[in-house]
């Protein structure tokens, strides 16, 4: 089935399907991960975003159940180089193309993904539209443009959870094929969802975290009451998708999580919002984050490999109330922070990998000894 390709530049390509026979409007972001396509179309960060994979074969090892990060594909749909439709991995349950048609989403193959590339690289991330189903350039561009650029898009009230919940699952364990469940938790934190990767989840609770998710939405006095109550010892923060300038009444609310002095960790999306609810507004990337090789030096002086996906970052001038711990290699951009004067830690890349490495793991350990010097 052939699918049509327009960006906002003009430039229009023509290619093949392997997805849902349908029409998505959405933005393009590349992301330079040499494996776990099911992660991280299936991640919630990605909600509103076509990610081109820098990784010329994609499809071969299948999908299963265990490695999706949310409850569907959030992605607009996978664009890659090669397709590879015959499955070889005993851990598969299906195709990368029956998981895309189950969830109405686009996979476009047979097209130049690097030529994509260099343009992102050149003129930044954009916004596109892929079809099975128009084919006139002109047509397409008309829809393009009638669509709200994803900076307008509050993508965070669709991909969080609606209501609250108890998550105690640990990481897999792959040697076993299993997640650990056994493990002695002793700490109880709360957890805004502004759409949180499930191995987030399973990092903490393996990290000693009873953990209860709350809708993204959840007012501050019910927080700090729990807190108060000594019920929960710290909140984290999630990652999630989209512009976080756009969630003014989540800043209003994290803002008076800030003024109490609880604990608060924040990833991605969460440590951006951390970080305008304390005076120092985000900025966009030219064209983002995304992949799981970027290089980050520590506090320590240690380089540690990590996994990325954000189009934002928090600004220079953050280091007059933190200790910058992290350091983006390729473009010298701030990945971690401790706050000077409150127990709050916050960072940019994503620790819990899932795909990835798992150089920064720390970090949940840091946030539990956070509490205990609190």
């Amino acid at each position: 089935m052939k699918v049509s390709l327009l960006f906002e530049n003009g430039k229009y390509f023509q290619a093949d399907s392997f997805g849902a026979n349908t029409t998505i409007i959405g933005e393009a972001v590349f992301n330079t991960s040499i494996t776990g396509y099911q992660e991280i179309i299936t991640d919630p960060s990605y909600a509103g975003q076509f990610v081109i994979f820098t990784a010329t074969e994609i499809g071969n090892v299948g999908v299963n159940k265990q490695d999706m990060e949310g409850s569907e594909i959030f992605s607009c749909g996978a664009i890659v180089q090669n397709y590879n439709s015959f499955v070889s991995n005993f851990r598969s349950e299906g195709t990368l193309e029956d998981l895309l048609k189950k969830n109405g989403k686009i996979g476009i193959h047979n097209i130049d993904t690097r030529a994509i590339v260099k343009m992102l690289r050149a003129d930044g991330n954009m916004m596109c539209i892929a079809s099975s189903e128009i084919h006139d350039k002109s047509e397409l561009e008309k829809k393009l443009k009638s669509e709200k650029h994803i900076d307008d898009i509050n993508h965070v009230e669709t991909v969080s959870t609606k209501k609250e919940y108890t998550h105690s699952q640990g990481v897999w364990i792959e040697k076993d094929f299993k997640y650990n469940n056994d493990i002695n938790n002793n700490k109880n934190i709360a957890i805004l969802d502004f759409g949180i990767k499930k191995n987030i989840l399973n990092e903490l609770y393996s990290a000693g975290f009873n953990i209860k998710v709350y809708p993204f939405d959840t007012k501050a006095d019910v927080l700090i009451k729990l807190y108060e109550e000594n019920k929960i010892s710290g909140i984290f923060l999630s990652n999630g998708p989209g512009n976080p300038l756009n969630l003014k009444e989540e800043i209003s609310q994290i803002k008076l999580l800030v003024e109490k002095n609880i604990p608060i960790c924040g990833i991605c999306l969460g440590h951006q919002l951390l970080s305008i609810a304390n005076g120092y507004d985000v900025y966009r990337l030219k064209f983002g984050h995304h992949g799981g090789n970027h290089p980050v030096k520590n506090e320590n002086g240690k380089v540690e490999i990590t996994a990325q996906n954000h189009n934002y970052n928090v600004p220079e001038e953050i280091g007059e109330i933190c200790d910058i711990i992290a350091t983006n290699l390729f473009d010298n951009t701030i990945e971690g922070v401790k706050y000077k004067n409150h127990p709050f830690i916050s960072v940019q890349h994503h620790p819990e990998s899932s795909p990835g490495p798992m150089d920064s793991k720390n970090v949940f350990k840091q946030f539990y000894d956070l509490m205990d010097n609190a």
